[in-house]
């Protein structure tokens, strides 16, 4: 009597890789509707699977979902929120990327004044002392109490010996408020 074997079981399947075939399927269609977060969770199982070329691929997609997530972790509920985003970044040194999402905050609100004030700073820490005057003279038009904190802001050390510096933060007390609208002195003929 002839013994029955199994059907084209020739090798067997290893659970491992099956496992990392199911992750990397769900890691695809999870990424097809836009769910980062459960892509990524998906993929990185892949990572420590069996099989190397698999995870290659899910390396790939890997990335994609930390980019996509990576853009919308930096959605600012509010313009105040994505200003201060950008003043912790040049707190450390990143005045690279600060610079670009102060730019954008610009196009978004372009009548703030932190904004301008903001870009004052940034131009002054990296040495652009004819920008960070027009900006901080914008801020303070937008704003006359920006005077004051400029007076005590450590960012603006490089311009403290700079005239025009010293004239927009100590403004001469008569020239500091217009006067009343009234009659001038050459429409009355004097």
């Amino acid at each position: 009597m002839a013994q029955k074997t199994p059907a084209k079981k020739s090798v067997p399947e290893d659970p491992r890789f099956a496992q990392a075939v199911q992750n990397y399927e769900a890691g695809l269609r999870a990424l097809q509707e836009h769910k980062f977060d459960k892509a990524k969770g998906h993929l990185q199982k892949v990572l420590t699977g069996p099989n190397r070329g698999l995870a290659d691929r899910a390396s790939v997609h890997l990335n994609v979902c930390n980019q996509h997530l990576e853009k919308t972790a930096n959605q600012f509920k509010t313009a105040e929120e994505h200003y201060d985003f950008a003043v912790s970044l040049m707190n450390v040194g990143d005045y690279v990327a600060a610079r670009e999402h102060l730019e954008k905050l610009g196009k978004q609100v372009p009548r703030a004044d932190y904004v301008a004030y903001g870009l004052a700073a940034l131009d002054c820490l990296t040495g652009h002392a004819e920008d960070s005057l027009r900006h901080l003279n914008e801020a303070i038009e937008l704003n006359a109490l920006l005077r004051f904190q400029a007076r005590n802001d450590s960012d603006f050390q490089n311009l403290a010996e700079d005239p025009r510096f010293t004239e927009l933060l100590y403004p001469d007390p008569g020239g500091e408020t217009p006067a009343p609208h009234s009659h001038s002195q050459s429409e009355e003929g004097f």
